[in-house]
């Protein structure tokens, strides 16, 4: 079956945006710039496929689709034609990044036909604006204080700018700091990370990025960008911060939230790759929810 995916490229954004809107998803995935930003990593192409939008991840002995992105009756067509497109190259049809909600759409199709594996690896963790605003409570007890170190330590000192085009080359001069201190050049998962953070600026404009810096003495020292996703949830693609400035990476997610999240009930800071300090990092923020995502496949009696 004849199908056609391509890499996406900026001139595509209009279109993706446009499927990404009417059929919302709080899964940082559901976002533009994820899907580009990450594209040289990660060879992921998208296609039309009967009026729905879908994400295909090939390799050479894998092959998987995202969850289409339409109305149910389109859905359930593009399901047929993503099988059948998987079964003509020898490969089990596989949806990839399902979440709860899509699930049960699927399951509303075709009642006791699929299985969902749920991967933890990849479930965005996600906070209520409040809990990040004001960090209240004993569970935060140890944020507050690293906080108030930062503001102790750097009193009349420190100081928060929203990202511009006056500012930005400041941000890409730091990044290439935080990478030579973090041995980017040499590791082939952080390199990719740099890239994409070094990316996100040079095209910040046009993915219609909102960032915010922090500065200690006029240098810049941590910076964080990202979109909304949802009209009430807002998601966090980029964090970045020097480490031997104590307290940079809470101030920088706290002064971000204060100053740019206030229209937004949520908050997502993505998922944590399976990495095991980033978890314990995520989880002590006490996310309100984990978006889950997971892996679908036809139950074999089924099939």
């Amino acid at each position: 079956m004849d199908i056609k995916f391509r890499k996406p490229t900026l001139a595509d954004k209009d279109e993706i945006d446009y499927f990404f809107h009417k059929y919302p998803s709080r899964s940082c995935e559901r976002t533009f710039a994820n899907i580009y930003l990450w594209s040289r990593k990660d060879p992921v192409t998208y296609g039309i496929v009967d009026k729905t939008l879908v994400f295909k991840r090939e390799h050479k002995d894998s092959l998987a689709f995202t969850f289409p992105a339409g109305e149910p009756e389109d859905v359930k067509e593009a399901m047929k034609s993503l099988k059948k497109y998987a079964n003509e190259r020898n490969f089990p049809f596989v949806l990839y990044f399902v979440t709860p909600p899509q699930f049960a759409e699927i399951e509303e199709l075709y009642p006791g036909r699929f299985n969902i594996e749920y991967k933890r690896d990849v479930a965005d963790y996600v906070y209520e604006y409040e809990t990040l605003e004001k960090l209240s409570g004993k569970k935060l007890h140890g944020k507050r204080n690293h906080i108030n170190k930062f503001l102790i330590n750097y009193e009349g000192r420190w100081s928060y700018e929203r990202i511009t085009e006056d500012n930005i080359e400041e941000c890409f001069q730091m990044a290439l700091r935080w990478g030579r201190a973090n041995g980017a050049y040499d590791d082939p998962e952080k390199n990719a990370e740099l890239a994409v953070s070094l990316n996100s600026l040079r095209l910040f404009e046009e993915l219609g990025f909102v960032g915010g810096l922090l500065r200690i003495e006029g240098q810049v020292i941590a910076f964080t960008s990202g979109e909304a996703v949802t009209d009430d949830t807002f998601v966090v693609h980029i964090e970045k911060a020097m480490a031997f400035v104590e307290g940079a990476y809470p101030m920088i997610n706290q002064q971000f939230v204060i100053n740019e999240c206030k229209d937004y009930k949520y908050i997502n800071r993505e998922d944590d790759a399976g990495v095991e300090g980033l978890r314990i990092a995520k989880l002590s923020y006490k996310p309100a929810f984990l978006v889950e995502k997971g892996e679908v496949r036809e139950n074999e009696d089924k099939e």
